[in-house]
């Protein structure tokens, strides 16, 4: 239902400025100093340059705002005021470029009108979250139950090593291509605008600065002719025997996105795909966070008409069709999720987390169970164990970065069905990493890994990279478990050489391995006990932790990584659910940081 007028422009202006804050220069995994406060959260919270904070206003000169506030968007003049006045904020706050501001704001304005005059969030709630719980109360997101079959849970068997000569299946794995169109050669990679290494970045101070033929450390994406590179090499590197792609096909330009670039983007990168991997390696897919435009929008299956999110799920569909059976992809345009046997006694559902995320600012609309789909998860899962099947699950954000009762509802039902989802397949983060889940009633038996994949895209500072698994395979009694998993990247400073060396870049650079998980952590297998253990072991012998977060940056980071920001890290490995993570927060006495930052550095 329709809300005032008031109710609108004070969440427009609310939610358009916070959710700026990742999309202009934060939005990336940083490396963090031992320092006091997460070094990522300072950038967060102070943009360069920027002394204002929301948290110096007061509490009575917040809701002054908003009051002043209470006759806009009574009319579309007044909305070209409101979102004029977010523009100027944007600039005035240095969170951009005045090119930026403007264009982003342009971009995200009609969403944002039509999600919040649907909302529920009043402008005392807009002050409790821009100012703090001492002006108010936010709770926007209420918290919700799915339900769960009155069928009695079947007697856990923990799962054990395969016999020798066993089958194996092996599982390429790609996440976060991010192709950006406009990337060019010798342009700036240290431009102020929230991407460089673009035509419009200009000329770089020195030339130790400036954007390499295959890529380059810095917050750029990449040239197509990496993307085309990459896939002749994984061609070469087969056979595989399927594929999982969690999303983010376009490039971190947020502020000038068009429908019509995002499924040209798409349907490039599909057919590059089944043209170098053939018509008998099939992929499947999930929907990113950067596949829509504006970013992050994700309107539930009852937003119907031009808003809906059917010229995306429509054109997926039809370029996803030589992958997915017909009943997969009638899910696909509903709602950007769908279930699909890969094999006999082996099933694969692909989520679309968009309906997770705490950017999805359509979700302030409703958030309970958007689309249906957790409820549709148990139903599928449900029939699995009858069916005696194993599940893997794949989607483009990791579940302990959810919205809090998403996050919960998702972690009650890998606990009723643990003895059926043996696999958890996550992108996102761009980083090499994983997320633990245990039972509920003792949280200290592992039950559950989710995998974390490096990205194929540099941004930022990473070497290009990809991800095989190796599963149990196909035959009678198979736990479906990941056994072990290779990282391959393309090292950036070999395959470009210096500037100016004679040569140039490498015409046919190799992607080489970087580890293999077993041998690189001494594990035999990679079941939940095995991480569970090595994360023991982290906290015992630093040398193996340090390690995992060179491995973590597909080997280009610059500095260790000790005391906080250890602390933090292995909060975030441990929290498979997103109220274990501010639990965390909360005792290791981060007041919020560790949450804010762990969701603001991520892409």
């Amino acid at each position: 239902m329709g809300l005032p007028a008031r109710l609108s422009s004070s969440g427009l202006i609310t939610c358009t400025l916070l959710l700026m804050l990742p999309l202009f220069g934060v939005c990336h995994p940083a490396q963090v100093q031992q320092q006091t406060r997460l070094v990522f959260m300072e950038q967060a919270d102070r943009p360069a340059g920027v002394g204002f904070n929301w948290k110096n206003v007061t509490c009575p000169l917040c809701k002054a705002l908003f009051a002043i506030l209470d006759v806009a968007l009574l009319s579309d003049v007044n909305e070209e005021r409101v979102a004029k006045f977010v523009g100027e904020a944007c600039i005035r706050l240095h969170l951009a470029d005045e090119q930026v501001c403007r264009q982003i704001t342009e971009l995200f304005r009609d969403d944002f009108i039509r999600a919040l005059q649907e909302s529920l969030l009043w402008p005392s709630e807009a002050c409790a979250l821009l100012v703090g719980s001492s002006c108010g109360k936010f709770d926007i997101y209420a918290p919700w139950n799915t339900t769960l079959p009155k069928v009695p849970k079947p007697p856990v068997t923990p799962p054990s090593p395969p016999k020798p000569g066993s089958p194996q299946s092996r599982v390429l794995f790609l996440t976060d291509i991010h192709w950006d169109k406009e990337y060019e050669i010798g342009s700036t990679a240290d431009c102020k605008d929230p991407l460089c290494c673009r035509k419009d970045s200009g000329s770089p101070s020195w030339r130790r600065r400036e954007a390499g033929y295959w890529g380059t450390y810095s917050k750029c994406d990449l040239p197509l002719r990496t993307v085309e590179n990459l896939l002749e090499n994984i061609a070469k590197a087969g056979p595989w025997d399927w594929v999982y792609w969690t999303g983010d096909i376009p490039a971190h330009n947020v502020w000038s996105q068009t429908r019509k670039q995002q499924l040209s983007e798409l349907t490039v990168i599909t057919r590059l795909i089944h043209k170098h991997l053939g018509p008998n390696v099939t992929v499947y897919p999930a929907v990113g966070n950067h596949e829509s435009t504006p970013v992050n929008s994700f309107p539930p299956p009852f937003i119907h008409g031009n808003r809906s999110s059917s010229w995306l799920y429509d054109t997926m569909a039809a370029e996803w069709a030589p992958w997915l059976p017909e009943e997969a992809l009638k899910t696909l345009r509903y709602g950007g999720f769908y279930t699909v046997e890969v094999q006999p006694g082996l099933r694969v559902v692909s989520l679309n987390m968009n309906f997770c995320a705490h950017e999805n600012f359509w979700l302030m609309v409703n958030s309970t169970d958007p689309a249906n789909q957790l409820q549709w998860l148990v139903h599928i899962l449900q029939a699995s164990e009858e069916k005696g099947e194993k599940v893997h699950i794949i989607g483009h954000i990791p579940p302990g970065l959810c919205l809090g009762s998403w996050s919960w509802n998702y972690y009650h039902i890998l606990n009723r069905y643990e003895s059926t989802i043996s696999g958890q397949f996550f992108g996102h983060t761009h980083l090499d990493e994983f997320q633990m889940f245990y039972d509920e009633k003792t949280m200290s038996r592992p039950l559950g890994v989710a995998f974390i994949a490096p990205s194929v895209t540099t941004y930022v500072n990473l070497n290009p990279g990809y991800r095989v698994y190796y599963v149990d395979g196909d035959y009678k009694g198979s736990s479906r478990f990941v056994l072990d998993h290779e990282t391959y990247i393309l090292n950036l400073t070999e395959a470009n050489h210096s500037p100016g060396e004679p040569g140039g870049p490498e015409k046919n650079p190799k992607w080489t391995l970087l580890y293999r998980a077993t041998q690189a952590y001494g594990l035999t297998t990679l079941f939940p006990s095995d991480y569970d253990g090595l994360m023991q072991t982290f906290l015992k012998d630093d040398p193996v932790f340090q390690k995992f977060w060179y491995l973590r940056h597909k080997g280009h980071v610059s500095a260790p990584c000790t005391e906080t920001c250890k602390t933090s890290l292995m909060c975030f490995l441990r929290s498979g659910r997103y109220d274990e993570l501010e639990q965390c927060d909360l005792l290791g006495g981060y007041g919020g940081d560790l949450v804010r930052a762990a969701r603001k550095t991520l892409c």
